[in-house]
Formats: C-alpha cells, sequence, structure tokens
C-alpha cells in the first residue's frame, strides 16, 4: 500500500455509531444472531442504516507531514498521479490523494439515488464512500483489460472537501513530477480537464481537481 497520510477517521458529532460487523458480525466473533437471518452483514438493515449515517460523518484530517512533502515539490514543477482507466491514462494532483491501496469489496446501499455511488467499501474499519470515477467523467462505455501479475487496479482514497472517498482504478503508474510548461491547453474546456500531457508515449488527461471533487461532493449529496 502507497501511503501519503494515514486515513484520520473524526466523528463530526458526539453520537457513537456502533461497529457491530467489526465486533460479533463477519469481521468479528460471528456471534451476531441476524448472521443466521441475513447470512452477511451487508445485507443486515443495521449494517445498511449505519453506511448511510457515515457517508455524512468522516472528514480527514492533513498530517504536518503531507503538508511539508507538498512543500518540497520543486519549484515550477507539479506532483500529479498517474494512473489508467479503462484505456484512457489520467492525471490528479497528489493534494488531493491520501493513499493508494489494494482493491476491497464494495457493499452497496439500498435507495441510492447518485449513478456514480457505487456504495461504500470498508478501509481499515472505517466505512467511505466509494465512487465510479468513469461514471464522474463519462468513461463507463470503455472496455476494462484484464488484470495481469504486473497491472493490478487499485483503489484511490481521495481528500474530498466532504470528507474522504475511494475511487476504483484499473492501473496506477505513480507519482511523478511535472513541467507545467510541457502541458497542452487545447483541451482545457473539457469537463474536468485542465491540460493534456504526453508521458513516455501516452497521452494523459490532466484533471481539474477543483471541478472533480466538487462533482464528487455533489454525487454524495
Amino acid at each position: 500500500m502507497i501511503g501519503l497520510t494515514s486515513l484520520n477517521v473524526i466523528q463530526a458529532d458526539a453520537q457513537a455509531i456502533d461497529d457491530c460487523w467489526n465486533r460479533i458480525g463477519v469481521h468479528g466473533d460471528k456471534s451476531c444472531p441476524l448472521l443466521a437471518e441475513h447470512i452477511h452483514c451487508r445485507n443486515c438493515d443495521v449494517y445498511a442504516a449505519a453506511a448511510t449515517r457515515l457517508l455524512d460523518r468522516y472528514a480527514l484530517s492533513q498530517t504536518p507531514q503531507q503538508v511539508y512533502a507538498e512543500q518540497q515539490v520543486g519549484a515550477g514543477t507539479r506532483s500529479l498521479l498517474l494512473f489508467r482507466l479503462g484505456e484512457e491514462w489520467l492525471a490528479l494532483a497528489t493534494r488531493c490523494l491520501v493513499e493508494v491501496g489494494p482493491v476491497q469489496p464494495v457493499h452497496s446501499l439500498p435507495h441510492q439515488r447518485s449513478k456514480a455511488l457505487q456504495g461504500v467499501a470498508n478501509v481499515r474499519g472505517a466505512l467511505v464512500a466509494c465512487l465510479s470515477l468513469g461514471q464522474l467523467l463519462g468513461l463507463d462505455s470503455v472496455a476494462v483489460g484484464t488484470p495481469s501479475s504486473r497491472v493490478m487496479p487499485r483503489m484511490l482514497i481521495l481528500a474530498a472537501p466532504g470528507g474522504a472517498v475511494v475511487v476504483p482504478v484499473d492501473e496506477v503508474d505513480g507519482i511523478h513530477r511535472i513541467d507545467p510548461g510541457t502541458f497542452d491547453h487545447g483541451q482545457a474546456g473539457v469537463r474536468f480537464t485542465q491540460a493534456v500531457l504526453q508521458w513516455k508515449g501516452r497521452s494523459v488527461r490532466v484533471l481539474d481537481e477543483e471541478q472533480l471533487l466538487s462533482a464528487v461532493t455533489r454525487s454524495l449529496t
């Protein structure tokens, strides 16, 4: 797991939510009497209700180490995470990134209205909203290649204004320092696009993080 910070989950109010799935559910000792009826916690109304409430209660706490790391990026360069979604390569400012981690199961939520919201994923015991970046960018129709031993899907944990969100991607190239002078701004008018970058023979779309994170926030309301 490539961590830029630890995921700090804090409560927005004093009322505690009982994460019974980690104590007596499928991630605990499996002593919950409701398991006989529901088989898995994700099928239980208690889990669904908790997930819905938790979506509005997670906030990210940026550490001094992250601020310091961002200040160390050389003058005149930008720190970008390069990743692939379907057949398209994308770049996003690392200041939006909390962590890159392995793919986790995504559990759907009942009565959700947002097309982009896939459900919630368990990130070290915390339920975090999982969004389809392809849906937001209009890339859902693009075919996704079959993972190989050298190319593995990943999940990006992003620091959206309303709290942490998870977005699955098909491949992560890594974090690179890029000279903005190499950007082609000819497609700057395209939705969520700030510029296009030529990188190792690839045409990489540099995302406008403000527009993207604003859309992420809207998809959760």
